[in-house]
C-alpha cells in the first residue's frame, strides 16, 4: 500500500507528464500560427506572382513594379506621327452659303459676282435604317412543254432571315467588343430599327461560327507548322461549372480551343501533328511538357515575379540574383545580331555557369517555397536559357497571355457562358479575329468575308 507520499509524487510526476505534453503541443501551435503570420505578412498579388490582378486584395504599389526605367520620356515619342482630323478632298454634299441682300444698305445681292473665301466641312453619318431585299423565283412553260423554274440564291433558304452584314456585325459586337447579349438586342432594336430575340443572336453566332470551320482549322495549321509556338491557358465558366479556354499562337495567328479539361486530352485533342523541333513557349504548367516537341522555354516574366514574392518572403539574396540573371540574359537577347546566337558567346557562358550555381547552392531548410522553386529549375534547367540559343524565341510568354486574356475580359463584361456550344463558338471567332488582327486586317470586313463564305 502507497504511503500519502509516494501518492502525491505520483500524481505531481503525472502532472508535470501531462504539462509536459500541453506544453509540446503549444509549441507546435506557436510555429504554426508564426508561420501562417509571416505567410499573410508576404501575400502573392500580381506583382509577385502568377496571380491575376483580379484578384488582388489592393494594387501593388507602384515603385514594387519589375519594369526597369527607361529613358524616354512621357507621351509620344521622336518620330511618332501625329493625327488630326483633316478635310475630305471628294465631299458627298457641297452647301453652298451666298447672301441674299447686304446688310448696310439692303441693296440684293442675287446677280453679283461672288468670291469663295473660306471652306468649313462636317463629318456625320446618315440615319441606319434595315435595307429588305424580297427574292422572287419564277416560273414557264417552255414551247417544248417542259416547266421551268428559278431557283432562290445559295442562303436564301427561309420565307425570312437576316443577312450577312448582320451576321457579321454581330459578331463584331459579341466577340470582339465583347457586349452583352441583353445590351446587344438593346442596341440592334435602338440603332438598326432590328427586332432580335436572345436566341436569334445565338443562332445567328452559330451560323457565323459554322462558316468559320474552314478558316478556323486552317489557323490551327498554321500555328501547328511554326517553330515557335507559345501557350497558354485559363479557366472559364460553363453555367457555373469549370472548363478552360487554351491558346496555341505564332506572331501570324492564334489559335483558342474550348476545353473541358487542363491535361494532356486537350494538347493531344489540338496539337496532334506538331513538329517535334518546334520550340514551345509556356509558363511551366506540367501538361505542357506533355506536348510533343524536344524543346520549351519558361516564361522569364513568370520567374521574374515568383522571384520577387520568394525576396518579400524570405529576405535573403538568392531569388535577387536568380532575377538579376535573368534580367541579364535579356538584355543580352537585345543585342545579339543573328550569328550570335550560332556561336560560342562569353557572357552566354557565364549565365550557364550562374545558373547552375544558383542551382547547386545550399538553402536554408525552412524556407520551403524557395526550395520547391529551385528544385522545379533543376528539372527543367535545360529550358531556362532557351532564348538564347534560337533568334525567334521570346523569353517570355506574353503573346500568349495577351491571346488568352480576351477570354477573362468577354467573361468579366458579359458573364459566364450558358452553354459550351457558346464557349467554342467563342474560339472559332474569336481566334479568326485575333488572326486577323495580327495581319494587319480590320476586324468588321474579316468577319464580313466568313459570312459571306457559301456552306454546303
Amino acid at each position: 500500500m502507497q504511503t500519502p507520499e509516494q501518492i502525491i509524487i505520483g500524481e505531481l510526476q503525472r502532472l508535470i507528464l501531462m504539462q509536459a505534453q500541453e506544453i509540446k503541443l503549444l509549441k507546435a501551435r506557436i510555429t504554426d500560427l508564426e508561420r501562417k503570420v509571416e505567410q499573410n505578412s508576404t501575400r502573392k498579388n500580381s506583382n509577385n506572382s502568377s496571380v491575376p490582378p483580379s484578384k488582388d486584395e489592393n494594387r501593388p504599389p507602384r515603385t514594387s513594379s519589375l519594369r526597369e526605367k527607361s529613358d524616354r520620356k512621357v507621351g509620344g515619342q521622336p518620330g511618332h506621327e501625329g493625327k488630326t482630323l483633316e478635310m475630305s478632298e471628294d465631299p458627298d454634299e457641297v452647301i453652298e452659303h451666298r447672301a441674299c441682300f447686304c446688310p448696310e444698305c439692303g441693296n440684293n445681292l442675287t446677280n453679283q459676282s461672288f468670291e469663295l473665301f473660306g471652306i468649313r466641312q462636317v463629318i456625320d453619318i446618315p440615319m441606319i435604317k434595315q435595307i429588305v431585299k424580297e427574292h422572287r423565283v419564277y416560273r414557264c412553260t417552255c414551247t417544248c412543254g417542259k416547266l421551268v423554274e428559278s431557283e432562290f440564291p445559295v442562303g436564301v433558304d427561309s420565307p425570312v432571315r437576316y443577312g450577312k452584314n448582320i451576321e457579321a456585325l454581330i459578331g463584331y459586337l459579341s466577340i470582339r467588343q465583347y457586349v452583352p447579349f441583353k445590351r446587344l438586342q438593346e442596341m440592334l432594336h435602338d440603332l438598326f430599327a432590328i427586332p432580335i430575340s436572345e436566341g436569334g443572336l445565338h443562332c445567328l453566332l452559330n451560323r457565323l461560327a459554322s462558316k468559320g470551320v474552314d478558316a478556323y482549322e486552317m489557323i490551327r495549321q498554321r500555328v501547328l507548322n511554326s517553330n515557335v509556338i507559345g501557350t497558354d491557358e485559363t479557366g472559364m465558366k460553363v453555367d457555373g461549372k469549370k472548363y478552360w479556354f487554351w491558346t496555341w499562337q505564332n506572331k501570324s495567328a492564334t489559335f483558342i480551343a474550348a476545353s473541358t479539361n487542363r491535361g494532356t486530352a486537350t494538347i493531344n485533342e489540338n496539337m496532334s501533328g506538331i513538329s517535334q523541333d518546334a520550340v514551345l513557349v509556356h509558363d511551366c504548367w506540367k501538361a505542357h511538357f506533355q506536348t510533343p516537341v524536344n524543346k520549351h522555354q519558361l516564361c522569364t516574366a513568370h520567374l521574374e515575379r515568383e522571384t520577387k514574392y520568394l525576396e518579400e518572403r524570405y529576405k535573403v539574396a538568392w531569388p535577387v540574383r536568380f532575377r538579376i540573371m535573368l534580367l541579364e540574359a535579356e538584355r543580352l537577347k537585345k543585342h545579339f545580331t543573328p550569328v550570335d546566337y550560332f556561336y560560342p558567346n562569353h557572357t552566354r557562358n557565364h549565365l550557364e555557369r550562374e545558373l547552375d550555381n544558383l542551382l547547386s547552392e545550399p538553402l536554408e531548410p525552412n524556407h520551403k517555397e524557395l526550395i520547391t522553386f529551385q528544385k522545379r529549375i533543376i528539372k527543367y534547367r535545360d529550358h531556362v536559357f532557351t532564348f538564347l540559343y534560337h533568334p525567334e524565341v521570346p523569353p517570355d510568354n506574353n503573346g500568349s497571355e495577351r491571346a488568352i486574356r480576351n477570354v477573362k475580359v468577354k467573361q468579366k463584361i458579359s458573364g459566364q457562358f450558358k452553354v459550351f456550344n457558346a464557349a467554342e463558338n467563342f474560339a472559332i471567332l474569336r481566334s479568326i479575329i485575333d488572326t486577323a488582327i495580327k495581319n494587319g486586317q480590320k476586324v468588321l470586313p474579316a468577319l464580313n468575308v466568313i459570312a459571306d463564305y457559301k456552306c454546303d
